[in-house]
């Protein structure tokens, strides 16, 4: 009997195609499975989304080839793809290409094969006797092979570890002693590294009922969420671990979501020291093509149970999944910014209904959409007060940056308070983190003469100098130039540094502390591969005494002997033209200051501000998470933001600007001919950012109540128009930022 599929290509498509399955094929092919199908002149990889025996359209061509052996996307994972176009407005295709990994998806990478080497048990005594006799170097090298744990064993590794050669190994074999065999050779990323194991913690009071409610959530059939609050260093990384052990005892998956690669060494460290190297995976954009290949199939192949990665990592195929944990929900970088603009904890929660898992989400500061949930009783809520064995937390000290102007008649990097606690710390031997949220020297360079400042040619942004370089660059495109040495609109030579970076907070702490050991850690210095990890290693083991850094170090980083933290300019960020950006900085102070006293030793956080009586700065001074979120709940209900409504934010731009406007403004009309009239339509204005990447750019801004409605309405108003060629438009659901 013939059998039919239904594809979805790669080409980013909206418009499911239906092909015939090749009688030798059909019982080779499933739902997920990938495959090529011939669409007009070419070729194109796609997934297959359904399976039936009647046809439903006539003369339906055959497919051309199969490309995976067996599904990529499991029918809930596909669920969630389908979800995720119709709630974030994107194509079928887009929401495929964001599920199914890239080094999977063109399957342009295959398993690594090497020849193995195992020896034969059941030989004689005699025979070995004779052996040891007549060749005892190849006695030595079975007697060896005979000794490991595990077989087989890499040939190459064979060779090293018995400190033979290729020629006796061969030897052995051709005797039949030994047998070679080519397998997979699984490229593990952290490979080269001895996991100590370790036992679950002795659990606190709170921490006990927080694992009893997850543990009870496991075994529901349609959990609710939960979202274990606890402030920083309250042990919920062992809660985590605990939890899925229980998941593990059930013959069950966990996943894993971080939001920072940088977070992700340091729990894999802890996660495979508990559960066994094999037993998790990894996933992230730091792993070359081969590695994450690798570690996709354990998964998949059920060779390991725990993954662990990033925000794509949501999609990760972990068999019979049980439990989904997301550790610091609230981080922005769970949103994706670039089409489809998914956000990895909202999916997650979307993925554990599907699955019908239980899914925790864990914070010590809470983002005010899931606080708000478990306030209104949509989550469980589990509170962890207290930090473990009754640790205190750090004393914050908030510095005003305008008495020491006026003390110092110029505005200082390092404050006199924060200089002299940092040097006492490096007297007793303990370590000191400084973070600043801005890399870079300087934050633009201005003309004293005419007020000339360096700009991007492609983005309404100023240009940052980096001094190591030399050179000008802008952070949203990456165009980069030589940095004058005088004004190019004046020529006046007075040409001078505004602001700072990362890059100048590092030369004066040098300065400052010339026999201190200092590291800095932002995207100009993390360029390299294991760059994160050595770095950190350095930093845990105590090569480093004082460490710099941008929010890469705010959170997640558990480093007992860390006493003091500095956080220079706590302002970076809370005056932007954005409504998350008073929760965005009490978040970042919370998390940041919560990396000093997290062992035997007190901590001391100083706070660096011109405006320190913002309720912001103030809030995280008293560790006051709930009086933060009362303020904020009232002014975002009073205001219609989040977590109250939704908003939706279309980007429209061209590098034609007066293309872009109409465009947005066509768009504008027929949106606001058939919009429900409790959906509130803003009009058309520049982004914040009016130019970025060359092309001008519109925001259309809707808030609505039921936004699953409305996002229909938006796709399905944007296909009805034709836009010029070099018009784009983008759609947004729940933005994080506004700019």
């Amino acid at each position: 009997m013939q059998r039919f599929v239904r594809v979805i290509t790669d080409d980013l498509a909206d418009k499911e195609l239906e092909y015939v399955i090749p009688g030798d094929w059909a019982s080779k092919i499933e739902v997920g499975s990938r495959v090529k199908v011939p669409l007009r002149s070419r070729d194109l990889l796609a997934t297959v989304v359904a399976i039936s025996d009647q046809a439903t359209v006539e003369g339906a061509r055959p497919i051309t080839a199969i490309v995976s052996p067996g599904p990529v996307l499991s029918p809930a994972l596909l669920d969630l793809v389908r979800w995720m176009s119709d709630y974030y407005c994107c194509s079928l295709g887009a929401a495929l290409r964001a599920a199914i990994p890239q080094v999977i998806r063109r399957a342009e990478v295959s398993f690594k094969r090497e020849r193995y080497v195992e020896p034969i048990l059941n030989v004689a005594p005699d025979e070995l006797e004779g052996l040891r006799r007549r060749s005892p170097r190849q006695a030595a090298v079975y007697d060896w092979l005979c000794g490991l744990q595990q077989h087989p064993t890499r040939w190459a590794d064979a060779r090293a570890g018995a400190g033979t050669t290729d020629r006796t190994l061969q030897q052995l074999v051709e005797r039949g002693l030994a047998k070679v065999s080519v397998l997979n050779a699984g490229r593990d990323p952290y490979g080269g590294e001895t996991f100590i194991p370790s036992r679950p913690l002795a659990l606190n009071d709170e921490q006990q009922s927080a694992l009893h409610l997850v543990a009870s959530s496991i075994q529901e059939r349609n959990p609710q969420p939960v979202l274990l609050y606890g402030v920083t260093g309250s042990g919920k990384t062992e809660v985590y671990l605990q939890a899925i052990q229980r998941c593990l005892e059930h013959n069950r998956g966990a996943l894993i979501l971080v939001p920072e690669i940088t977070l992700t060494p340091q729990t894999v460290e802890r996660f495979k020291m508990r559960f066994g190297a094999e037993m998790v995976a990894v996933l992230h954009s730091h792993l070359s093509a081969g590695e994450r290949h690798d570690e996709w199939h354990k998964l998949r192949d059920r060779r390991a149970r725990v993954a662990i990665g990033a925000r794509s990592a949501v999609f990760a195929p972990v068999p019979n999944l049980g439990l989904i944990v997301v550790d610091e929900e609230h981080e922005n970088s769970y949103k994706q910014e670039e089409a489809p603009c998914y956000h990895a904890r909202d999916l997650a929660v979307v993925r554990a209904r599907f699955e019908k898992c239980a899914v925790l989400l864990g914070s010590a500061t809470p983002s005010m959409e899931s606080y708000q949930n478990a306030h209104s009783g949509k989550y469980r809520l589990a509170r962890l007060r207290s930090r473990v064995d009754d640790r205190e937390m750090p004393l914050i000290r908030v510095v005003d940056l305008r008495q020491e102007f006026l003390k110092q008649k110029t505005l200082p990097i390092i404050s006199t308070r924060l200089g002299l606690a940092i040097e006492e710390r490096l007297q007793r031997k303990e370590q000191a983190i400084l973070f600043l949220n801005r890399r870079g020297f300087a934050s633009s360079l201005i003309c004293n003469a005419c007020g000339y400042v360096c700009e991007c040619q492609n983005c309404s942004v100023a240009l940052t100098y980096h001094l190591e370089e030399n050179r000008i660059k802008c952070h949203l495109c990456g165009h980069a130039a030589v940095a004058p040495g005088k004004c190019p609109q004046c020529a006046d030579p007075g040409i001078r540094y505004a602001g700072y970076g990362t890059e100048k907070v590092e030369g004066a702490v040098r300065k400052l502390f010339p026999q201190a050991v200092i590291a800095r850690m932002d995207a100009d210095t993390m360029s390299r591969k294991d760059a994160y990890r050595e770095t950190l290693t350095s930093f845990r083991t105590g090569k480093i005494d004082i460490l710099i850094g941008t929010q890469m170090i705010a959170k997640g980083l558990d480093f007992p002997n860390v006493t003091v933290v500095g956080i220079i300019n706590a302002d970076v960020g809370l005056h932007i033209p954005d409504f998350r950006a008073g929760e965005r900085t009490f978040q970042l102070l919370t998390q940041v200051a919560g990396r000093a006293g997290r062992g035997d030793l007190t901590g001391e956080v100083f706070v660096q501000s011109s405006t320190p009586f913002s309720p912001s700065i103030q809030f995280a001074r008293h560790h006051d998470f709930e009086g933060f979120w009362e303020q904020e709940s009232e002014f975002r209900h009073r205001c219609d933001y989040p977590p109250f409504v939704h908003l939706i934010l279309i980007h429209v731009r061209s590098e034609h600007q007066g293309r872009a406007e109409l465009s947005a403004e066509t768009l504008h009309r027929r949106l606001r001919e058939g919009l429900d009239p409790s959906v509130t339509l803003h009009a058309v204005v520049p982004a914040p950012i009016a130019r970025t990447k060359g092309a001008y750019r519109f925001h259309i801004l809707l808030r609505s109540r039921a936004v699953l409605r409305l996002s229909r309405q938006i796709k399905a108003t944007i296909e009805k128009i034709t836009f010029p060629e070099d018009v784009h438009v983008g759609v947004d659901v729940d933005p994080y930022y506004l700019l």
